[in-house]
């Protein structure tokens, strides 16, 4: 087992800078003044896209006219609610609150890109989330209109929180292969990982070295790239990420960072 001060490289799929695990309420000095928490694996275990809409949604208890999803105000408007339903593995009651949430915050139907930086802005004030908004929402951006519709937004949600092990991984590749050709590089992987590591910021705990990005890398590209050809291929990725704990375990680690 690794020192926890060598955590944050250790070949997983997103790199845990934050070090030990700590108490996500935050700590207490002895004089009983209130700290500022460190930033764990427990006190990120939030989803920012999740948080950032439910406080967006309208009380509960709305007209019952207004819980089949309504569609008068938008210019997109979305698939029916039951049909949604199908396609993710959120309930009828869930979709609504989120769907409440996402036409307040964004009446149009739409979400864009610059919507994603403000809403990592606010997550994590103490770093730069700028580049890794702009990844995430590529990644969500799939024809890339620039625009997200609400059902890409909730499919990839629940790819990401309820998907199978095999369906977060296709998706973490599809984040990883920046330019979409089906592999990823070690630019592409330096870019994302040094994207995260600039938004986590100061804060991490322990504080991270400045080739923490790149040593990671070093270490996937080890365990992905078999044969050696200097790209992983999306099998090379599943294939190795089922076989090793370590990136099993930094799976997790996409709920702190979506």
């Amino acid at each position: 087992m690794q020192a926890d001060g060598q955590k944050g490289v250790d070949g997983g799929l997103l790199p845990d800078a934050n070090g030990r695990d700590g108490d996500p309420s935050g700590q207490k000095e002895s004089d009983g003044k209130w700290q500022k928490p460190r930033i764990s694996r427990k006190s990120l275990m939030k989803c920012c896209l999740v948080k950032w809409i439910i406080a967006s949604a309208a009380p509960q208890g709305s007209n019952s006219t207004d819980s089949d999803l309504e569609l008068s105000m938008v210019r997109h408007q979305p698939e029916g609610l039951e049909q949604l339903q199908a396609q993710t593995k959120f309930t009828r009651k869930e979709l609504q609150s989120l769907y409440r949430g996402f036409k307040n915050e964004c009446p149009s139907g739409l979400v864009d890109e610059e919507t994603f930086k403000s809403i990592y802005s606010q997550f994590f004030p103490q770093g730069d989330a700028t580049t890794y908004a702009h990844f995430l929402f590529n990644a969500f951006d799939m024809d890339r209109s620039g625009s997200i519709r609400f059902e890409d937004f909730v499919i990839g949600l629940s790819v990401l929180l309820r998907g199978s092990v095999t369906e977060k991984l296709r998706w973490a590749f599809n984040l990883y292969d920046i330019n979409k050709d089906g592999y990823i590089t070690k630019e592409e992987m330096l870019a994302i990982m040094k994207s995260i590591y600039d938004m986590m910021g100061r804060y991490t705990f322990p504080s991270v070295k400045d080739d923490a990005a790149f040593e990671h890398v070093e270490k996937f590209f080890q365990k992905m790239d078999r044969n050696r050809d200097g790209v992983v291929t999306i099998e090379e990725f599943i294939e190795t990420c089922q076989k090793d704990e370590n990136i099993m375990s930094s799976m997790q680690l996409f709920e702190n960072v979506i």
